[in-house]
């Protein structure tokens, strides 16, 4: 499961359908005539806890739910799932989803959230469902034994840092594609965030007449290659040129983007990750190719945005195959509009040292910021080399960035079952957070990848590129 930081905005699940149903159900907000809750804390640790709720309905069956209760101690909640959330002062509103607003009589809903104490966390009491004291068979389980006064955590939070040198360990082939009549030679390009129980995944499909996007989801990596595949050009996308996807849930807005390109930087939104239908059409952060950007991409291309936001501003970085890795920002009240145009954040003179696929990401428990870009190597293979960051807008400190010392390279991967390829391509970071702020764990990180047979050749739209899955080996926590 991911590990949470408190953010002062509520995050609201997307997937998953906990309510009973199946009994016919009366208008929104229907009479209830009684009601039981089970609140449990389901791990505590200093300042923070996590908690579920599970309400059965004893009365009519209702279509659209409240539940409401006061905390006594000052607690507050800081991020939820399957329900939307609100707090003022002790007083917390939880209100259905759009999936899980029927409990049938004698039905239950549950839902989720972490939160925030000092001092003390008693279980609240004085529950309600629609405006109804739930008091019939209302459990609050009192602890076997008192809490210690400086409880610890049931998982502890990442601690630890980022090594100076980095070995990891690589699945098989995991993703590839379908033999389904669309012709796709290639699946490449992902990004991927868990989120309610399940791995989201975007990429790109490749073929020699173009590329689009497909997604697809599943809630364990062994689930990857039979899972099924949702072509975005079937939602409102569309057809044309879309390629190297990144996605993450923009918390202000309560929205998941998709961040693209398109020949411009492009992004779609969607208030739910799992239904591939839900995206909107593309829209535009530049009216078209800043034109920092086309004096310097000579022979190259305007490829790979990144969108991460810190705590005032939304950046945007681009590669342009030429040596330049480019950043706009904007501030996250005003995202996805305003984007400055682009300075160059990193260059190099050799263009394969500094080709394209930056990543960029928060490190959990610190004040760091890591950055990785895609090279291509002295023998023709792509692999990644690394910098840190105390500010997004850099300067950018080396922390692995050569052959000899490589992020992640053939050459410090190891392949249990079988070198199925000699590059390290273009891919994403599993993240702890799914929101703006890219935040990940230095701790055992795990990094979707793509590669392809060694022996594979010819155009490069044709190649067979392959998803596969980097886990760290030698992680300092």
């Amino acid at each position: 499961m991911p590990t949470w930081r408190a953010k002062a905005s509520l995050l609201v699940a997307a997937t998953g359908l906990v309510a009973a149903a199946g009994a016919a159900a009366l208008p929104a907000h229907a009479a209830v005539t009684g009601c039981a809750v089970n609140y449990a804390v389901s791990s505590q640790w200093q300042g923070g806890f996590g908690a579920n709720v599970t309400v059965t309905n004893l009365g009519d069956p209702v279509d659209g739910w409240t539940v409401a209760w006061s905390y006594g101690a000052g607690q507050q909640v800081t991020h939820a799932w399957n329900a939307t959330v609100t707090q003022s002062g002790a007083q917390v509103t939880a209100r259905n989803v759009s999936y899980n607003a029927r409990i049938a009589t004698n039905g239950t809903v549950s839902f989720g959230f972490n939160g925030s104490w000092a001092g003390s966390n008693p279980t609240p009491t004085g529950f309600t469902l629609n405006g109804t004291p739930c008091t019939d068979g209302t459990t609050t389980p009192p602890p076997t034994t008192p809490p210690p006064s400086t409880p610890p955590p049931t998982t502890p939070p990442p601690t630890g840092s980022l090594p100076s040198s980095f070995r990891w360990s690589s699945s098989g082939a995991l993703i590839g594609p379908k033999a389904d009549g669309r012709g796709i030679a290639g699946i490449k390009d992902p990004s991927v965030v868990y989120h309610n129980g399940r791995y989201h995944v975007f990429a790109s499909t490749a073929k020699s007449s173009g590329y689009n996007l497909v997604y697809l989801n599943f809630t364990d990596w062994s689930q990857a290659g039979s899972a099924t595949f949702h072509y975005l050009d079937q939602s409102p996308i569309g057809v044309g040129y879309r390629a190297a996807p990144e996605v993450f849930y923009f918390a202000p807005h309560k929205l998941w983007y998709l961040v693209y390109q398109t020949g411009n930087a492009s992004y779609s939104t969607n208030p739910d990750i799992a239904n591939p239908n839900g995206w909107s059409a593309p829209k535009h952060f530049y009216s078209g190719m800043p034109e920092i950007i086309r004096q310097n991409i000579g022979n190259g291309y305007w490829v790979d945005m990144w969108v991460i936001c810190d705590s005032v501003n939304c950046h945007l970085f681009s590669s342009d195959d030429n040596g330049h890795l480019y950043r706009s920002q904007t501030s996250v009240a005003n995202f996805p509009n305003g984007m400055s145009q682009p300075v160059i954040a990193m260059q190099d003179a050799d263009r394969n040292r500094l080709f394209e696929a930056a990543n960029v990401y928060k490190v959990a428990g610190s004040d760091t910021w890591l950055l990785i870009h895609e090279a291509i190597g002295s023998d023709g293979r792509r692999w990644f080399r690394s910098w840190t960051a105390r500010d997004i807008a850099g300067p950018w400190q080396a922390l692995a960035d050569t052959e000899g010392n490589p992020f992640a390279r053939a050459s410090n991967v190891t392949f249990p079952a079988g070198a199925w390829t000699r590059d390290i391509s273009h891919g994403e970071m599993i993240r702890t957070q799914t929101d703006q702020t890219l935040t990940i764990s230095p701790c055992a990180m795990r990094y979707v990848y793509q590669g392809m047979d060694p022996n594979a050749g010819g155009d490069y739209n044709n190649l067979p590129w392959r998803l596969g899955l980097l886990t760290q080996t030698n992680s300092t926590c």
